[in-house]
């Protein structure tokens, strides 16, 4: 008898620390930062600003394109470029943590990790380049900065270099 209400507490503890766990996973997803991700309509960018309070910005250089700068909590700050059309066309990133990249890549992130799987030079510099795909990512211990872009949704004659 005394073996069964042991086993019973022991059951009873392990269904507490799996919901604990659970609502625990629940937070951090609810939580995580949301972006208007690579390749994406850009009409996202505001709902994000107002759930995450990230702070938000926009300039529009003469070239027809917006750019919606974004300071994260962390400290982080996101650009995404916009193309005329409300298409997210290249993103950048710079500060003390490295932004969500399943986020803010979007649907181009499982291309993202098949290349980043593949062997490169040292863990501070990441270069994936694919048919339709380029990601740059460098960094140490907080100061990561990086760029993504899909060269296909790129704006006639735009200048890779503006991408910072």
């Amino acid at each position: 008898m005394i073996l069964q209400i042991v086993s019973n507490g022991s059951l009873r503890t392990r269904i507490r620390r799996a919901g604990a766990l659970a609502a625990g996973l629940l937070l951090a997803l609810a939580c995580a930062p949301g972006f208007a991700a690579l390749g994406g309509d850009a009409g996202s960018v505001q709902s994000d600003q107002v759930k995450l309070k990230v702070q938000r910005r926009t300039s529009a250089p003469a070239a027809g394109y917006t750019i919606e700068h974004l300071q994260l909590p962390s400290g982080t700050q996101v650009r995404e470029f916009v193309s005329p059309d409300a298409r997210v066309f290249a993103v950048a990133w710079r500060g003390p943590k490295s932004p969500d990249l399943h986020s803010l890549l979007g649907n181009y992130y499982p291309a993202f990790a098949a290349g980043a799987s593949a062997s490169h030079l040292g863990h501070r510099h990441l270069l994936v380049r694919q048919n339709d795909l380029v990601v740059q990512s460098n960094g140490r211990m907080r100061a990561f900065y990086g760029r993504a872009y899909v060269p296909s949704l790129l704006p006639p004659n735009f200048d890779l270099q503006e991408i910072h």
